[in-house]
């Protein structure tokens, strides 16, 4: 190990994930990049989590077990922080994985930097829970002085893809407890990138380097509190920042709502779908122009009439999607070949992206799939 290369803290928070810890932590303790500590913290856990990490660490002295009452995702993050010794901080959640030079890579990209840059991300691909590709990602090269991009999306995509220098978080604090005790839990992170990017720059390193694991415990699943904790950040931005035009905050509520009412149909809640798809409607009526989202709106219904005899097949959801990918053969799993193949064929983009694109002559932004 060379002791000139910084020492980086993971931190991984961790509730009810013995289906998962293990192979986050495989995928951590994995990396090319060796200096490294691994904080997880069990926050109240009920199953085997702890357990788990307990067995990892007496076989890799890096892995340190903290325990905590359960108190939320934000407070066992910033529990992490406070106990690590790491230059640069790098979260991963619990159930999602790294690729082997993601940390490297990283770390390179942030020594080679300019002292004004104060995070580093790369792209993610989407894994379902058995660890396959969806075909899903969230890409992105925007980089520089990013703040008004990232209120209209958090094009970052998730909360396991930043390398984080330790001078931002105690310049403009950790993770928003409060977020959890108004039960609006999932913004935690668009929250903490807004933060820094009030002071700092970003870059990115352009490669699939994450997996984001959708879940279907996942906060990502709790559309409404997902809302009320948009809507919370978006409120505190705007008060920050009165000088951005109000109709980028309009635009990321749209943004937000068909998200909602893609996760809304992914975890099988067709008349949520239909509900998020109305408020976006309600935003911005060039909606209705969006093919994707016709079509969306035609399925969640005819999902609708027919759950009466499905519900006779399938006892869930879950068990819907369980079948379906029980037809998929070897020749239809996904690779990130053949993501990078789709990220650059020509996407269908609505009227208000188009707008502001050409408005503030953006390139390279890709929505989140």
């Amino acid at each position: 190990m060379n002791p000139r290369l910084p020492l980086v803290s993971v931190i991984i928070p961790a509730y009810n994930t013995e289906n998962f810890i293990g192979i986050t932590l495989k995928s951590v303790l994995s990396q090319t990049y060796k200096n490294i500590e691994v904080l997880v913290v069990d926050d109240g856990s009920q199953d085997r989590t702890s357990d788990i990490v307990k067995s990892i660490a007496q076989s890799d002295c890096r892995v340190i077990l903290l325990q905590q009452s359960n108190v939320g995702v934000a407070a066992a993050r910033n529990l992490a922080i406070k106990k690590s010794r790491g230059e640069y901080i790098a979260p991963i959640d619990s159930d999602d994985i790294w690729y082997p030079q993601k940390l490297e890579k990283q770390v390179q990209l942030m020594l080679q930097a300019e002292p004004s840059v104060g995070l580093i991300y790369a792209w993610s691909v989407h894994l379902n829970e058995e660890g396959l590709l969806t075909g899903g990602y969230s890409a992105s090269r925007l980089e520089g002085e990013i703040y008004t991009d990232l209120v209209y999306t958090n094009f970052l995509g998730n909360a396991s893809v930043p390398l984080i220098h330790r001078i931002c978080l105690e310049k403009v604090g950790y993770y928003n407890c409060q977020l959890k005790e108004q039960n609006a839990q999932g913004c935690e992170d668009t929250d903490i990138y807004l933060r820094i990017a009030e002071h700092y720059q970003f870059r990115v390193v352009p490669e699939f380097l994450i997996g984001y694991r959708k879940t279907f415990n996942s906060m990502s699943c709790d559309a409404t509190s997902m809302a009320k904790s948009h809507h919370l950040v978006l409120v505190d931005s705007q008060q920050r920042h009165p000088e951005i035009p109000s109709n980028i905050y309009q635009w990321s509520k749209n943004r937000l709502y068909i998200y909602l009412a893609s996760q809304s149909k992914w975890c099988g809640n067709h008349w949520s779908t239909l509900f998020w798809l109305y408020k976006a409607l309600q935003i911005n009526p060039t909606n209705l122009l969006h093919t994707g989202l016709y079509k969306m709106s035609i399925k969640s219904l005819l999902k609708l009439i027919a759950q009466p005899v499905t519900s006779l097949l399938w006892s869930d959801h879950r068990s819907w999607l369980q079948f379906k990918q029980s037809f998929r053969s070897n020749n239809q799993i996904i690779t990130i070949a053949d993501i990078s193949r789709k990220m650059n064929k020509p996407k269908q983009l609505s009227w208000w992206n188009i707008f502001y694109k050409i408005k503030h002559r953006k390139v390279g932004l890709f929505s989140i799939n």
